[in-house]
């Protein structure tokens, strides 16, 4: 267990460093860039020995999964946990209770449905800039009328346009696709910018990004265990 303490210890400096050193080129406020770290399949300890080491924010994909996690980690009184994988409108009460966040918007059915849980959320919306049929989100002409959807929502506070472009190998082809995003919320008076990921966190952040989400570069490859058996598994 210390072994592992101290190895996420170091990657989490690692990538503090890659993260700095992408703010001094850029010119841009250090502060102003938002350390997600994906727990996705990763069980609740992983979660409290990353905020142990001062993380706060912390991203998972499915409701169901971290609903099992959720007790053992709301006590985290600085953790705040965003959804970041596609929501169903079926399924936008339960998020609604447990996310703090939820980066995925991508309809008005869906914001009218997390809005009627009664419970104060910061939200983004999800633009897909990609044409693969995985993935989500509302059209890029769709965000302003996204964006006036949300604002009349009480409960509802639009912080932000999240994206998430084709895999690829090479850092610098998600690029088009993060300086497209920050120019669609520069548009619509919208700063907030989720977007990069571990290999391409430094493009990400040079074009503007307000929220990198990174996974792998702080916690290794993610575990082979179905969601409701993460509460079964340790760190060790």
């Amino acid at each position: 267990m210390a072994d592992t303490f101290l190895a996420l210890r170091q990657n989490i400096a690692r990538v503090r460093e890659r993260i700095s050193r992408a703010v001094e080129r850029s010119g841009r406020d250090p502060s102003a860039i938002t350390l997600l770290a994906v727990t996705k399949k990763f069980p609740p300890e992983v979660i409290r020995a990353a905020n142990e080491l001062g993380l706060c924010a912390f991203g998972e994909n499915y409701v169901q999964e971290f609903e099992a996690k959720a007790p053992a980690v709301r006590s985290l009184s600085s953790a705040r946990f965003h959804l970041i994988g596609h929501l169903q409108s079926n399924k936008a009460r339960r998020a609604a209770e447990l996310f703090d966040v939820i980066q995925t918007v991508d309809s008005p059915k869906l914001a009218r449905r997390l809005n009627e849980a009664g419970r104060l959320l910061d939200v983004m919306i999800e633009v897909k800039l990609s044409e693969e049929e995985t993935k989500h989100g509302c059209p890029p002409e769709a965000v302003g009328e996204m964006a006036a959807a949300l604002r009349e929502c009480p409960h509802l506070r639009l912080t932000g346009l999240m994206t998430m472009p084709p895999w690829s190998d090479d850092p610098e082809a998600a690029r088009p696709y993060f300086r497209r995003l920050r120019e669609i919320g520069e548009r619509h008076g919208i700063p907030g910018l989720s977007m990069g990921m571990s290999h391409d966190l430094e493009a990400a952040i040079e074009e503007g990004a307000t929220c990198v989400r990174v996974g792998t570069a702080l916690f290794g490859p993610r575990p082979r265990v179905e969601p409701d058996s993460l509460e079964r598994h340790t760190l060790e």
